[in-house]
């Protein structure tokens, strides 16, 4: 077998969220195909535990660790060095080294890279053939950002979404191939990078089915009187504690009124404080880490998605239907999922005003609970979103 080298921003372990579910993925089938060495770096002091499964799928690897606080004052470089900020929050002379003994000592000539700000651990090495999975276009996710600020931030992140984009460009220029999660966003790509657009596309997530089934016994975490509505993801991330607030500030409020027993459960790792604050309310309780969120969707009445800033395909949805859950989200949370083309109504339902979604939500609350669940949703998923057939194109790329 070949020998490949796999660069990652955050190590692929374990699938527990969105980036990770991908990177997990693609490296448990390029194992059959490549002699992996994979460098990465580990951000969670939770994933250190993990490094043995992914040894095992690696000829060898190295970890760093990451710790976030003193990487965004090493992003601060960026200023001076008129690049964009995420380069030198991953800069590193270790990482470096270790790549450079990988490429000299194991002769190794494909590299994918995983996440942009990877490539600068290779982009100088023209002996070697880049296939770049940029997931998102990262540099417009910082422009929405910007959209929502003030002041100081805004400046910031619009300045990161300009040189960002500029690096985005140049990486490109130099890849075999520029691979997006979706069409849309190697559409978006193109047209923000149109002299390497005919090296640009994609290959879509998917989902472990057999694992988000909604026919397995798992015990409810709720009480019995209760009529849930679930959002999961890393509480961390700024799209996600966005999508709460409002949610929970805007959406909710006007479904309590009509049903008085519903709740809210934000499920996920590393709640920010204003997460945290949201419980305030006694409907709505924030888990923080849980060993595995299938209960929490399985017995819920229904799976929200109310991000407003969103790139690529949302697992979160997608594991929602493909557990045959009924999913209220916005257009946002919905882009790339081409629900709309099914041949039979799917339970989806978008809207991004908090009126309309509110009505949404109280129309599937209506009434008892169906015996029949959302099975057409999972029947979407089976068909459109299947790893095997996704994981294949990415060989075939780097094999080509």
């Amino acid at each position: 077998m070949d020998n490949l080298l796999f660069l990652a921003h955050r190590i692929p372990f374990p699938p527990n969220k969105g980036d990770k579910i991908r990177s997990y993925h693609f490296l448990k089938y390029l194992q059959t195909e490549f002699n992996v060495y994979l460098g990465t770096f580990i951000d969670d002091p939770h994933d250190w535990q993990y490094t043995p499964q992914v040894d095992a799928l690696c000829a060898d690897t190295c970890y760093l660790g990451l710790k976030p606080l003193p990487a965004k004052i090493k992003s601060l470089k960026g200023l001076l060095a008129g690049e964009a900020l995420s380069l030198p929050y991953y800069q590193s002379p270790a990482m470096q080294r270790w790549v450079d003994a990988a490429i000299k000592t194991h002769a190794i000539r494909k590299v994918l890279v995983f996440s942009s700000v990877m490539a600068q651990f290779v982009q100088f090495r023209p002996e070697v053939e880049m296939v770049v999975d940029f997931v998102d276009v990262d540099s417009d996710k910082w422009r929405q950002y910007a959209e929502k600020k003030q002041g100081v931030a805004r400046w910031v992140y619009r300045r990161e979404a300009k040189y960002l984009l500029a690096y985005e460009r140049e990486i490109a220029s130099l890849a075999k191939t520029s691979v997006f999660v979706s069409e849309q966003e190697a559409a978006l790509f193109k047209t923000l990078a149109p002299e390497s657009g005919d090296k640009a596309t994609f290959v879509n997530n998917g989902v472990d089915t057999g694992y988000f089934s909604p026919y397995q016994a798992l015990a409810s975490p709720y009480r019995a009187d209760e009529e849930v509505l679930v959002f999961t993801g890393a509480m961390d991330y700024w799209a996600n504690i966005d999508a709460v607030i409002w949610f929970a500030s805007q959406v909710f409020p006007l479904v309590q009124a009509r049903y008085p027993q519903v709740k809210f459960y934000i499920v996920g790792s590393n709640p920010s404080k204003a997460v945290l604050e949201l419980a305030v309310n006694p409907a709505i309780t924030v888990t923080g880490r849980v060993d595995d969120v299938r209960p929490y969707v399985a017995s819920a009445r229904l799976a929200v998605a109310p991000l407003r800033i969103a790139r690529g395909i949302q697992n979160k949805v997608l594991e929602a239907m493909a557990m045959a859950k009924a999913v209220v989200a916005t257009a946002a949370a919905m882009e790339g999922i081409p629900y709309l083309e099914w041949p039979e109504p799917l339970a989806v339902a978008v809207s991004d005003g908090p009126v309309a979604m509110a009505g949404q939500l109280c129309d599937h609350l209506h009434g008892p609970i169906p015996d029949v669940t959302a099975h057409a949703n999972r029947e979407f998923v089976v068909a459109r979103f299947s790893w095997q057939q996704n994981v294949h194109q990415l060989a075939r790329l780097l094999q080509e």
